[in-house]
């Protein structure tokens, strides 16, 4: 069990602070940094999220790995986002209340996110923030074909 203190930077992390380090905690290698895969950059949307189209995304960006065992949790996150649309219209009309039970829920929600694998972490785990760098006979076979 690991000691107290802060808990690892995920590796994606590290690289956008600009480390590189070469080895992980365990002392294995690590792939280079074009091995990596690219996360397209997105924006922060500035328009209000309703349940149905983050949920559509959700199901859209993790078709690859998401499985019919996570329905369970993906309902209650669809809940959790849909009460989110109430209590968020009950703060921004100027209770306090309402607005400390949104921030709780937003951090459950988040919670909920990264348990179904969408922050960075959560992808390496899952194996989906690297990719394995082309071996040296691949590069060899795409030479001939193209």
């Amino acid at each position: 069990m690991p000691g107290p203190g802060r808990p690892r930077k995920p590796l994606e992390q590290k690289r956008r602070t600009g480390r590189t380090p070469t080895t992980d905690s365990g002392g294995r290698k690590l792939p280079t940094r074009g091995a990596l895969a690219l996360a397209p950059t997105t924006e922060p949307a500035l328009v209000e999220l309703d349940a149905a189209s983050v949920m559509g995304q959700i199901l859209s960006d993790g078709v690859t790995w998401l499985a019919k065992t996570d329905s369970v949790a993906l309902v209650l996150l669809r809940e959790a986002l849909e009460e989110r649309t109430e209590v968020r219209e009950r703060a921004l009309g100027g209770s306090t209340e309402a607005r400390k039970e949104l921030r709780e829920l937003d951090k459950q929600i988040i919670s909920q996110l990264a348990d179904l694998g969408f922050d960075p972490s959560a992808r390496a785990r899952l194996g989906l923030a690297e990719v394995a760098a082309r071996s040296k006979l691949e590069e060899l076979r795409r030479g001939r074909k193209g």
